[in-house]
């Protein structure tokens, strides 16, 4: 009994087993499905664009005027201060004419100095020339004389010796005479210079400029040729920067051939603008020099420094990207069929649209109107399933 009541236990035990197993429900079958990325894109459009290059530079005047004492002399008044803007020929300041006019009444008294001297030669030249007659009359009569043996050696030779004072006396004489032209010249050009000097002491502006430094106060004592003030025209400023010495042949090309290539900045919240007028003939190892025209420079003074963004001789065929659809530099990525494939590209610059910064390539084997990926896959291959979104 005991052994049958085994047996059975264990029958029933396998029997519960097979049946709990033909019932058991079925797994669910695992379905293995590829991972598909969600991305967007843009249509390939060929199109002519302008690259822009980014520039940094400084304003410079290059027509800057140094005002200068034209004397010694003390700064009466100044009527401007830094940065104001004056007209042509507003007065700017005054020195002392004290120190100027005593100059201006030597010379002229030099000029009447001369003329009176002039006119002493001459009168002196005619009395000269007398006493020169009767030094060589009462020469004649001592040698006549002499020869008659009445008459010493000793009185010709100082006859002659007379004779040959009242010659020199004549020739000294001539020679002043022929020399006044030159002494009233003198003195006039040293007049002339005088008044000018005097002229300057009113010191005025030479064209519509504006101030750029004031470096004396009034009551200064200068000294000649020391700089009074500095100034500028404000509608002749230029921004001197450096670029890249490989965009220097197509930009010199470019100002050639009369293309307008403009740049523009921004300088304490006011938009400037300006155009590139000339390359410098000197580069070193920063690049080569250009200078653009600013316009209406009257809002930027001499010495800022700007970030600028100067534009490029146009370019044709290019395609504009948002730099996220570069990959690796050189690549992006076309949506063919939900996969990738991979478009080899030649950077060409960049540019900005509607105040987004964007990459201009050149892609000959990407055709017009293919799906091009701009979202930025790290693990993007040729073959990776995506999907597009809509943007």
């Amino acid at each position: 009994m005991r052994r049958m009541l085994a047996v059975g236990v264990v029958v029933l035990a396998v029997a519960g087993f097979v049946v709990l197993r033909a019932t058991r429900p079925e797994p669910p079958v695992v379905e293995v499905r590829e991972r598909v990325w969600p991305v967007a894109v843009v249509e390939a459009a060929p199109q002519a664009v302008r690259p822009t290059l980014t520039l940094y530079g400084r304003i410079e005047a290059p027509d800057r005027v140094r005002a200068a004492s034209p004397v010694s002399g003390r700064v009466l008044e100044l009527r401007v201060r830094d940065g104001d803007l004056v007209s042509a020929g507003q007065v700017l300041a005054r020195l002392d004419p004290r120190d100027l006019q005593p100059r201006v009444e030597q010379a002229r008294a030099a000029v009447e100095r001369e003329r009176v001297r002039a006119k002493s030669d001459r009168d002196a030249l005619a009395q000269e020339r007398e006493l020169l007659a009767l030094a060589e009359a009462k020469l004649a009569r001592f040698e006549q004389l002499a020869r008659q043996n009445f008459g010493s050696a000793a009185t010709t030779d100082q006859a002659r010796e007379d004779v040959a004072r009242a010659r020199l006396a004549v020739t000294q004489r001539e020679q002043a005479i022929a020399e006044h032209p030159a002494r009233l010249a003198e003195a006039r050009a040293e007049l002339a210079a005088a008044e000018r000097d005097a002229a300057r002491g009113e010191i005025t502006a030479p064209f519509a400029a504006r101030v750029g430094s004031v470096e004396v106060a009034a009551g200064d004592q200068v000294q000649p040729g020391q700089t009074l003030l500095t100034l500028y025209p404000s509608d002749d400023l230029f921004l001197r920067a450096r670029v890249p010495a490989h965009h220097a042949a197509e930009l010199k090309a470019a100002l050639a051939a009369g293309d307008v290539l403009r740049a523009t900045a921004d300088f304490g919240g006011a938009s400037l603008t300006a155009r590139l007028e000339r390359i410098a003939g000197e580069a070193d190892a920063r690049g080569v020099e250009v200078l653009l025209r600013v316009d209406a420079g009257e809002t930027v003074p001499v010495g800022a420094f700007l970030s600028a963004e100067l534009e490029r001789p146009v370019v044709e065929g290019v395609l504009s990207l948002p730099f996220s659809a570069l990959h690796g530099g050189d690549r992006v990525y076309r949506v063919v069929d939900g996969r990738l494939a991979t478009v080899r590209v030649e950077r060409v610059g960049e540019h900005r649209l509607g105040g987004e910064p964007r990459v201009l390539v050149r892609a000959p084997e990407l055709p017009p109107g293919s799906a091009v990926m701009v979202t930025h896959l790290p693990n993007a291959i040729d073959g990776l399933a995506v999907e597009v979104s809509p943007r």
